[in-house]
Formats: structure tokens, C-alpha cells, sequence
């Protein structure tokens, strides 16, 4: 799915667009750096929404306390749920690594265009 469309159908979403870094992720992600975020957005990826039966599915992501979870309820990549209704990838069955590398690069676009705010 193309990107800039995927961002221009979150961005009407009221509740999806309320979602924005605070100073203090803001000053992780530059402590940290991206190389290192992107990491951890691989390892929450791989930990809570890439196996194929999610039994928590909907409440796997906190809502704050690290930026790529405030980015994925931004992107609508938190729960499964959310990720076939917003892009279309298939509940019940194992993420492939495309998929996953979808996930974790809009979500670090998003994290990338909330740092330049």
C-alpha cells in the first residue's frame, strides 16, 4: 500500500491523528538514535504482533512509554485488528518479513515527521 495515501486516510482520523511525540520521546529518539529505534520497532514488532494467534490482540501495545508505540496507534500498527482494517494485512497468520518491514517503515516515518514538529 502506497504510503502517502495510508498517511493522508490516518491523518482524517480523528482519533489516529491525535496521536504526537512529546518532548521527552522526542529527546529518546535523539539520545538513541533511529538505527537503535528502529531496532526496538523491529523487537516489539517480532514480540507482540508477528506470530499468527494473538490472544491479547487489541491490548498488546501500551499507549505511551516508548515512541514506536505511540507511533504504532498513530499508524494503526498496534494490534492486528488495526492492521487489517488500516492496511489490509491478514489476521490469523504468521507476519512475513515484508510485512514486518512495511510495518516498522511507516512507523519510523511517522516518528521521523513528528521530530521535525
Amino acid at each position: 500500500m502506497n504510503n502517502n495515501y495510508v498517511f493522508k486516510r490516518l491523518a482524517n482520523s480523528k482519533f489516529r491523528s491525535s496521536f504526537h511525540l512529546k518532548d521527552k520521546d522526542k529527546k529518546y529518539v535523539l539520545d538513541k538514535g533511529y538505527n537503535t529505534i528502529r531496532e526496538h520497532a523491529y523487537d516489539f514488532i517480532n514480540k507482540r504482533l508477528a506470530m499468527e494467534n494473538i490472544v491479547n490482540d487489541g491490548h498488546q501495545t501500551p499507549m505511551r512509554g516508548h515512541p514506536v508505540f505511540v507511533a504504532q496507534h498513530a499508524t494503526a500498527t498496534c494490534c492486528r485488528s488495526c492492521l487489517y482494517k488500516w492496511h489490509k494485512i491478514e489476521k490469523n497468520k504468521k507476519l512475513t518479513s515484508k510485512e514486518v518491514d512495511y510495518i516498522v517503515n511507516i512507523t519510523i516515518e511517522w516518528i521521523r515527521s513528528e521530530m521535525n514538529k
